[in-house]
């Protein structure tokens, strides 16, 4: 592996320290180091300016941050199909592979060739507002519709593949991947599904209903959401990052992508292990 994409969380200090540091190992080790062209204004020594050209001969993509960081990362590379190493510096860290303490032993398996490569579903969310498409997004993790700051039920009209579901008077709708099954899916009382499966899960936000439960589909269905209020704030949100203002009658499709985030994984530390040491950090 002779060149490397390096993408840092600047707005933590940690992360431009360590930043440096890997740049000047990379160095040492005879990888070329390319960063975002916004990182530049650091003047990071020895890294040159990842550009659409330069990415194609990446061997991959280190991101030094949290899971907030990579969810960013993915969205931005997953398209070129180059494996992300995730770094984590930020709290959980469930999609990271590697903490601080073991940063250089990982970054030595992965010169050396002995790690694997996991596909990780995203999804595609289009966004018709009068029968146009008016904006479309990709998640790796979920795709929201909840209602904004006021105390308001909204009504959240659910089809799957042209059939009709429900309709969920509820504070929104988490529709996730199974990566996200461990973010606010989880936290909504969604189950936590693994990541090499490939499904979609439907969980309502507090349902004003005792009957409403999340539903785990197909990845070859469409789910629409229709939403059917007009008096409330109702926002789409995107991996928790982007958002999106909706109005009464707009449909959101929901799909698996065609793009997948690759994530580079070490021996020794399976899914379980992470998830049970970090729903005990998060315990904490």
């Amino acid at each position: 592996m002779q060149k490397i994409g390096l993408v840092a969380n600047v707005q933590k200090e940690h992360a431009v320290k360590v930043a440096q540091e890997l740049i000047t190992w990379f160095d040492k080790k005879g990888v070329e180091v390319f960063v975002p062209a916004n990182s530049s204004k650091y003047d990071w020594e020895k890294a040159q300016i990842l550009s659409d050209e330069t990415a194609s001969s990446l061997g991959c993509i280190l991101v030094l941050g949290g899971d907030g960081t990579l969810l960013s990362a993915a969205r931005n590379y997953a398209s070129t199909g180059i494996p992300i190493l995730g770094i984590n510096l930020g709290q959980l860290g469930f999609l990271t592979s590697l903490e601080v303490p073991d940063l250089y032993h990982g970054l030595e398996l992965l010169l050396a060739g002995k790690y694997t490569v996991e596909e990780r579903m995203m999804l595609e969310a289009t966004v018709i507002r009068a029968g146009q498409v008016v904006d479309c997004f990709y998640a790796l993790n979920d795709v929201v519709v909840t209602k904004g700051a006021f105390s308001r039920m909204i009504r959240l009209q659910v089809h799957i593949s042209g059939r009709y579901i429900d309709m969920y008077p509820a504070d929104g709708l988490i529709i996730s991947s199974p990566t996200g099954s461990t973010a606010y899916s989880l936290s909504a009382g969604g189950p936590i599904v693994a990541p090499d499966l490939e499904a979609m899960i439907l969980t309502p936000i507090c349902p004003h209903t005792l009957y409403s439960r999340p539903v785990v589909v197909s990845p070859y269905q469409e789910v629409t959401v229709t939403l059917c209020t007009s008096q409330a704030e109702v926002m789409l949100t995107v991996d928790g990052q982007h958002g999106f203002r909706l109005q009464k009658q707009d449909q959101i499709k929901v799909k698996k992508a065609e793009i997948a985030t690759h994530l580079i994984r070490f021996p020794g530390r399976s899914f379980f292990d992470v998830l049970r040491e970090k729903l005990r950090e998060g315990g904490r």
